[in-house]
Parts: C-alpha cells; structure tokens; sequence
C-alpha cells in the first residue's frame, strides 16, 4: 500500500513469454499489493510463465477478445479487488515497471487522479527507438485531439496508465471498443467526466519482441481516434451524443 491505497498492476497480456518475466522481476513489491494478468487467448506459454513465477491473479480468455476487451477484464477484476490505484503496465517491457512508485504516488497523494507515461515529454519515443512514421503520427494525431477537445496533452497514444478506483467506478469502459482506440475513449471518457490527467516522462523501447500494430492497423487506429475526439467535441457542443460519454450503469 502506499498512504493506505490499496495498489493494483493490471498486465494485459498477448504472446508475452519472452517479455512478461523481465516486466515482472521489475514491479514494486514494496508498494503494490496485488498483479493481475489477462491472457488474450495467446498462442504461446504467457499462462505457465505466469503461474511459474508467481502471479495470484491469472485470468484466460477463451477467445481472443482484443486490446480493448483485454483491459475491460483487467479493470472489471481490480475493482472486484477493491483496487484504490489501478496501473495498467503492458508485459512486453516496453515501458519501466521504476515508474509504477511515481505514479502510484500523484495519484495517492490526491493530486490528479489519473496518470499517463508520456514517451513525448523528454524526447523518450525516438530515444527508444519509436519508428519514424509512427513519431509523426503520434504528433499529428495528439495536436489534432488537443484542438477539438480543448486540452494539452503530450500524447495520447500511451499505454503506460495509472487510475484511481473512483475513475474506473465512474468511466462507462465496457461502452468502449475492443480494439486499440480503447485507450483513446477512455482519456476522452476521463476528461468528460471532468478528472484530471497528469504525465510523467517515460521512457520507451522498441525491439522485436515489444508488441506494435503495423502500418495498416495504425491507419484504423487514427481514424478511430480522430472519430472518439470529434465525438467529445460535438457532445460537449450539444451537437450529439454518444454511448461511450453515457453515465455508467452499477
């Protein structure tokens, strides 16, 4: 626990055994409680690694269910664990596991209840080794989402997250995609419902076994993310509405 919040690592995994052993060795036990793995359906040994090195909480999906209905298990089960502080940490050990304590902390501190690793701030995507196509994507896309939501994020595109249980109570995420764009409404979801985001300057590695979506896959993924930010921008506008920004139904 860290200020008496109970914390919670959720890893939503797919064809993770290289990686997920490495991302593990580095979680702070110090401060988090509880790990929780959701197994995509994988083609590989992602379960037996797991289970052999010591992970309590191992949920396996009989289906490939996507990026998106990975992490709604991921949270469905945190919360089941009366999780305070939520970190989604992808397995593939893309991002460092060292900044779950910072992070953790902005949020048990009450100082914004949402925190994302930006791989922007402090030049940390083309350091790692972020293709250059998807660096100039990634800008395009974020300054595009910043004007027609009225915000100032670095990126959006992260998949380093941390919540507080109360968003993840509020948010409606089981009314969000499967595939990637998930991650895109739920920020959208987060800032409707009026939370703050802080970010912290994280850095990133790219090598052959960090998982990544190909050329045409980051084609959808853009047009589903300029979609969900136009979305905001005309519910907020009272020009329509949409599922996604509805109350959550307990």
């Amino acid at each position: 626990m860290l200020h008496n919040k109970k914390i919670v690592v959720v890893l939503p995994a797919y064809n993770a055994e290289k990686t997920l052993e490495m991302t593990y060795a580095e979680i702070p036990f110090d401060i988090v409680d509880e790990v929780i793995l959701v197994d995509d359906h994988s083609r590989d040994n992602t379960i037996e690694v797991a289970k052999r090195i010591g992970i309590n909480h191992i949920i396996s999906h009989d289906r490939n269910k996507g990026y998106g209905g990975n992490q709604k298990s991921c949270y469905d089960k945190a919360l089941e664990l009366k999780a305070d502080i939520v970190i989604m940490l992808h397995p593939d050990y893309q991002y460092t596991p060292k900044l779950i304590p910072a992070m953790a902390t902005i949020i048990a501190q009450d100082i914004y209840p949402v925190v994302i690793g930006s791989r922007i701030l402090g030049r940390g995507a083309k350091k790692g080794g972020m293709p250059v196509y998807k660096y100039y994507f990634n800008r395009f896309l974020t300054m595009s989402q910043n004007l027609l939501m009225g915000q100032k994020l670095s990126e959006y595109h992260t998949g380093y997250r941390a919540f507080s249980g109360e968003v993840l109570e509020t948010i409606n995420y089981h009314a969000n995609s499967d595939d990637f764009v998930f991650d895109n409404q739920m920020l959208a979801q987060i800032f409707y419902a009026g939370f703050g985001i802080a970010e912290v300057t994280c850095p990133t590695k790219y090598f052959p076994e960090a998982s990544s979506i190909n050329f045409a896959r980051s084609m959808k993924y853009g047009i589903g993310v300029m979609n969900t930010a136009w979305a905001y921008a005309f519910q907020k506008f009272g020009i329509a509405k949409f599922r996604i920004f509805e109350p959550k139904k307990n």
